[in-house]
């Protein structure tokens, strides 16, 4: 009997092209916490100032407390820096080197997809070692200005040129998405050329995380979510794998 492992390892070997959505879940093998979902920092939780950790990292709070958002981005940027990509990410980054005209869309900002060597590649939240000034031309990254997050200093952080606060180039709650990602997604939305779409370690809240599914469930392509629990999409997938995201790119890829 074929069994649903089986199943999606066949769909990986005959694929040519393949779309990878990765969320947190994807991260966790590199022991990187994250501040929703299971295992999150801040799962059912408040911050130290009493606030729900979406309304501490809002474009309002930045507005109003900068300090208070810099804090918490601090927290991931840093847990970024100390952590490193593992083996999903570097599987994912081998087929699209074998398959070439395979894409990630990840809502994770950080930066592991990049370092693996994925070149086809949509942040749609943006990666937190980019810094720019809210008010000059300034540009920089987390390594030059920040030592990688791990050096002490006043929050926030200012801009060496003009004076003016800093921030790493993500998306805030309540914030637009950002344009050049956002016409990247809808550019493959209107051809959707791919044999078949991975979901990976995402709770798929939101709607441009499920809009690819939900068009490849009209089309026919199959899907396969690779998730230990239920997701938004999980009644969408053809095939849905409880593991983690590393034991089971690791099964798919090696048999492919």
């Amino acid at each position: 009997m074929t069994t649903p492992l089986n199943a999606a390892q066949q769909l990986i070997k005959s694929a040519k092209s393949v779309l990878f959505i990765t969320g947190a879940g994807l991260s966790a093998d590199s022991g990187l916490p994250t501040y929703r979902g299971v295992g999150g920092l801040y799962e059912g939780q408040r911050t130290d100032e009493g606030y729900s950790i979406e309304t501490a990292l809002s474009a309002s709070m930045f507005r109003r407390r900068p300090d208070i958002t810099w804090k918490y981005l601090w927290q991931i940027g840093s847990a970024c820096y100390q952590a490193k990509f593992n083996a999903a990410h570097a599987i994912i980054a081998d087929i699209e080197r074998h398959k070439a005209n395979s894409w990630v869309l990840t809502q994770n900002i950080d930066g592991f997809h990049h370092q693996a060597g994925s070149k086809n590649l949509i942040e749609i939240h943006g990666r937190a070692e980019r810094l720019y000034c809210v008010a000059c031309n300034f540009h920089s990254t987390a390594e030059q200005l920040l030592a990688n997050y791990q050096q002490i200093i006043t929050l926030p952080p200012h801009c060496p040129q003009c004076g003016d606060i800093i921030r790493p180039d993500v998306v805030l709650f309540e914030e637009m998405l950002p344009e050049k990602a956002l016409s990247q997604l809808y550019e493959l939305l209107d051809t959707m050329p791919f044999d078949v779409v991975v979901i990976v370690g995402t709770s798929a809240q939101f709607p441009y995380i499920q809009q690819p599914v939900v068009i490849a469930k009209q089309l026919g392509i199959p899907v396969i979510e690779i998730n230990p629990v239920d997701s938004e999409l999980s009644r969408l997938a053809t095939y849905h794998l409880r593991s983690g995201a590393a034991e089971m790119l690791t099964k798919l890829w090696e048999v492919a």
